[in-house]
């Protein structure tokens, strides 16, 4: 089975411009940003309440707490807010004002909350109105946890964080490319 692409970060910023330009650019911006940023698989992030990422007060916690009920393989996790998705849940937080606790973070334009299928439609369309293809909602996944390896993170870690039980599957995530491998010898 072919694995989604990882766009490289020039290609990360075509998408987010392209996002801008269409209707609903503050949600779907974010979408594609909890999945670059936090590793998210797209039913995670259509099942996100607004309760999961701010405090009753309107503050972005600094975790996300995923339930067993709407993890893949049915084991609750924790996904880390960094500095970037921080900024990005602020920025987001003016366009739901008056929406419940309770209620989903991200909504269809029927204010609905979205099914992990319509939601990976809609990244489809966005990466496809971008001109990049063989990307899927997954290539945000895949950046995250190719990026976290690339950068020396440990791989018990980035499988901890990607809610994989096995490190074969992480690594199966993780792309390689000429420059990598060109800089690895350089080592020697």
């Amino acid at each position: 089975m072919k694995q989604a692409r990882v766009l490289t970060e020039q290609e990360q910023k075509r998408l987010l411009a392209v996002v801008a330009q269409g209707k609903h650019a503050a949600r779907n911006r974010l979408a594609v940003i909890l999945s670059y940023q936090a590793g998210l698989r797209v039913g995670e992030i259509a099942s996100l309440l607004v309760k999961d990422v701010y405090t009753p007060e309107g503050i972005v916690r600094e975790q996300v707490r995923l339930s067993a009920e709407i993890t893949k393989g049915g084991n609750a996790r924790v996904a880390f807010v960094n500095a970037k998705l921080q900024k990005e849940l602020e920025r987001y937080l003016p366009t739901i004002s008056g929406r419940k606790p309770d209620q989903p973070l991200l909504m269809t334009q029927k204010r609905t909350a979205f099914s992990p299928n319509t939601l990976c439609q809609l990244m489809g369309q966005l990466y496809t109105a971008a001109g990049l293809d063989g990307a899927t909602s997954h290539s945000g996944r895949r950046f995250f946890i190719t990026k976290l390896a690339h950068s020396g993170i440990s791989p018990k870690v980035i499988m901890t964080l990607a809610g994989h039980k096995h490190l074969t599957t992480t690594q199966r995530y993780i792309e390689v490319n000429d420059d990598l491998m060109r800089a690895a010898v350089e080592v020697l």
